[in-house]
């Protein structure tokens, strides 16, 4: 019961930093309407910034914890709220499936990525000298089993080893390790084409929203109202666009390299991925330099990727 009561309070804090954020996301457009679109760009992702970061100030400062996850969730439902209330009016009716069909398949693609085992082995099953140890013997007799048990990394925020290990992905409240990177991909790539999407329709829906509710341009107040709201949740999605766009492809660059984002970042804990330069004669320096023993050509990675299991 306790843990159920702890669930509804993050939740419910997250619907709230979600409504906020929308809220300040929607003061510029509502007063900035004449600028161009980078400078609407600009003091979005400014606002974005202040109001996520003072929000944690916020929580930590009164003792609140918020779900990360459950912003993703509430954030998806909004954006489709406004899409269903507002912009859905002036998409065709083959586009107005295809865009519900995609936010559905995104909303069970969380499920599924929160759900499943990304690849946990249990601790009493490696120790960390054991790791060393296997990962050294691993790139010296080239054994494919070793090759793969040496990829077995500690996750500090689940505090257990996963193998595969990329990240820990604080949206998906989940590490994303071997059994579960090509699903984290194709969410990725969900998100990325949903929002592009949504951009696309809320970006119709501001030329021709006069002209889909004629009542309302004698009301100017619901009319700018509309506007508004299309322009701010365009803006919030094409954020989103920017920068899942720059960690999409920093991921498929790991993925043609066969190297995942924990060994690029600490790669000098790991032996495997140390070249100790030797010295000339009469000079005393020791050099490490980064190798990859698991790039194996790009088709060969990518064709890896897509087998993992």
């Amino acid at each position: 019961m306790l843990a159920w009561s702890k669930l509804i309070g993050r939740c419910t804090i997250s619907c709230i930093s979600v409504l906020l954020t929308q809220f300040a996301l929607f003061l510029v457009p509502l007063f900035f309407s004449a600028s161009p679109i980078l400078i609407q760009l600009t003091l979005s992702a400014l606002i974005l910034l202040v109001v996520v970061g003072f929000g944690g100030w916020c929580r930590r400062l009164l003792g609140f914890h918020a779900s990360a996850p459950a912003f993703v969730f509430f954030s998806i439902f909004f954006v489709w709220g406004v899409y269903i209330a507002i912009i859905r009016q002036a998409i065709s009716r083959v586009m107005d499936i295809v865009f519900n069909g995609e936010m559905i398949m995104l909303i069970l693609g969380l499920c599924r990525i929160m759900l499943k085992d990304p690849g946990f082995v249990a601790q009493e099953s490696f120790c960390s000298d054991e790791l060393v140890e296997s990962s050294v013997l691993g790139v010296q007799t080239h054994n494919e089993g070793s090759l793969l048990q040496m990829r077995v990394r500690y996750c500090k925020s689940c505090k257990t080893y996963v193998q595969g290990f990329d990240h820990h992905c604080p949206a998906f409240g989940n590490c994303i390790g071997q059994k579960n990177y090509v699903l984290f991909m194709l969410l990725l790539v969900g998100f990325i084409t949903t929002e592009t999407f949504y951009i696309v329709f809320s970006s119709q829906c501001l030329f021709t929203v006069a002209s889909k509710f004629p009542v309302l341009k004698e009301i100017r107040l619901e009319t700018n109202f509309i506007s508004v709201m299309a322009r701010s949740t365009l803006l919030f999605s094409l954020l989103q666009v920017l920068w899942q766009g720059l960690f999409l492809i920093w991921h498929v660059y790991c993925i043609c390299f066969n190297i995942r984002t924990e060994e690029w970042v600490n790669w000098k804990k790991y032996p495997e991925f140390q070249l100790n330069a030797t010295s000339l004669p009469g000079e005393n320096y020791r050099d490490t330099r980064f190798k990859n023993p698991y790039n194996k050509g790009i088709l060969q990675n990518v064709k890896e990727f897509l087998t993992l299991k």
